[in-house]
């Protein structure tokens, strides 16, 4: 199943970590899929925690990521980053 259906059918929480980010990446390339490069990051960094704060060049490194992706990473760690300070304040 694609992780964009998983996440309508069965809601976000039963996504991989995998599954998130390659709904984050959007698609894959010729031979691979987004999952395929989402589980190269994770198999790279180990962990979203790992992954959070590399540069752009390093995440765009990975096969099938490329700047525009890398970015859209970026921005989505960004968004937690804030949401996590918002919160935070508001305890």
């Amino acid at each position: 199943m694609k992780p964009g259906r998983r996440l309508v059918e069965s809601g976000a929480s039963t996504c991989s970590d995998a599954e998130i980010l390659a709904i984050l990446l959007g698609s894959g390339g010729p031979g691979y899929s987004a999952v395929d490069s989402a589980r190269s990051l994770l198999d790279k960094y180990g962990t979203l925690a790992g992954l959070m704060g590399r540069s752009l060049d390093e995440i765009a490194s990975i096969r099938g990521i490329k700047t525009v992706r890398a970015v859209r990473l970026a921005a989505a760690f960004e968004f937690c980053q804030r949401v996590l300070k918002e919160i935070d304040r508001d305890l």
